[in-house]
């Protein structure tokens, strides 16, 4: 046996729960020049999970969006433990009592041992604010970052 196997990726989730989530980050995207990014890592090694999310925000330079509109999903699986850390130009339009609905209905799906839809749901949630808030201007939108889970250790 090679050492490919150690080196493998973990599966949170099954490819067709991974498209389900992707695609929903598409779907959010496609009306709004705002950005969504889902992170997922086993533990979180913080003491909170706002912090982390922080960190991870800036390592991914999800700052560096044109109208300062990116929005991070984290979330620690085996801790049990969820995030969203926005931008600036999110949080001047949007009040903290908005992401702390986004992040209870989150929770109430992954209480029913529903994680990829808890995620999916927040996502779309996500985007429709984010189509409210920060409209898609088709001649001047772009992806600015990639769609794809990001996946932790």
């Amino acid at each position: 046996m090679g050492l490919l196997p150690f080196f493998k990726k973990k599966q949170f989730f099954s490819a067709a729960e991974r498209e389900q989530i992707v695609n929903a980050i598409r779907a959010a995207e496609k009306e709004t020049s705002g950005e969504v990014r889902v992170y997922v890592e086993s533990k979180n090694a913080y003491v909170d999970a706002m912090d982390r999310a922080a960190e991870i925000f800036y390592k991914l330079k999800m700052q560096n969006t044109d109208h300062r509109n990116a929005v991070l999903l984290y979330v620690a699986m085996k801790h049990h433990e969820l995030a969203l850390f926005a931008d600036e130009g999110i949080y001047q339009k949007t009040g903290a009592d908005y992401w702390n609905n986004a992040v209870q209905e989150m929770i109430t799906r992954f209480k029913k041992d529903d994680v990829p839809g808890g995620i999916e749901q927040c996502v779309r949630q996500i985007g429709n604010t984010l189509k409210e808030k920060f409209p898609y201007i088709p001649t001047e939108d772009k992806n600015e970052l990639p769609d794809e889970i990001v996946f932790g250790h």
